[in-house]
């Protein structure tokens, strides 16, 4: 599938594990899951990741026997929390989301290792966080990746059990046609409703798919769906 210029695509989602990292990855390496080594971010969180083609599925943390690294991060419960949207200019995503009212804070620098044929080199981002967060319950940000050869690396890309590409990312909401309007304004796309009655937000080679929940659910992010090369689909297990 190709994706138009401009498109809003999903980066990555973030399935926080707060100090529990070395605990949950062999959870997911079980799985069939290649995971890359453990690297710790100039911001004093860690993760590891599940390479993908077009975005990737983040483990994230803070190392055990340490308050948690990022204010951010801080309150974040265990399991998938966050989706992280791709940008290509960090300051014009900055000055479009302010102007449209939302609370935004100014583009950050991060950095962390990544191992790179046996060198370590330095991947970098500037990203875009929000002061405070346009839809509670779901953590959302924008990243660009100013050194995307050190994240989508061949050999972290071969999984065992064949995955290849995020396909879908579900959320629940008691009103889903108000979650993904406000979503798909934040990602500056359009959304729809499917014939299922589902919301639906594009996400470039992704989507965000919103069911309706009883009253008292509150919004909440659900589960990853991965498909092969031949588009065989199969849920990520994030109950670690």
């Amino acid at each position: 599938m190709t994706v138009p210029a401009g498109t809003t695509e999903l980066d990555h989602a973030v399935i926080m594990v707060r100090d529990r990292l070395e605990q949950a990855a062999p959870h997911f390496e079980r799985q069939g899951y290649t995971l890359s080594e453990t690297e710790v971010h100039n911001l004093g969180s860690w993760n590891r990741l599940i390479v993908l083609a077009h975005s990737y599925v983040e483990l994230l943390g803070w190392p055990p026997g340490k308050p948690p690294a990022r204010k951010e991060i801080a309150d974040s419960p265990l399991g998938l929390e966050a989706l992280v949207l791709r940008t290509e200019d960090a300051e014009a995503t900055y000055e479009r989301l302010r102007a449209a009212g939302y609370a935004v804070n100014p583009v950050q620098v991060l950095t962390r290792p990544a191992r790179v044929n046996g060198q370590i080199m330095e991947a970098r981002f500037h990203t875009v966080r929000f002061a405070e967060q346009p839809i509670p319950g779901i953590r959302l940000y924008f990243c660009r990746h100013l050194t995307p050869e050190f994240v989508w690396q061949p050999a972290l890309m071969n999984h065992a059990n064949g995955a290849r590409a995020v396909v879908e990312v579900s959320a629940h909401a008691e009103d889903p046609a108000a979650l993904a309007a406000r979503f798909a304004d934040v990602a500056d796309t359009t959304a729809r409703q499917a014939d299922d009655g589902d919301w639906i937000v594009p996400l470039g080679h992704a989507c965000l798919r919103i069911a309706q929940v009883p009253a008292g659910h509150g919004n909440a992010l659900g589960t990853v769906t991965l498909a092969d090369g031949e588009g065989r689909r199969q849920l990520l297990d994030t109950a670690f």
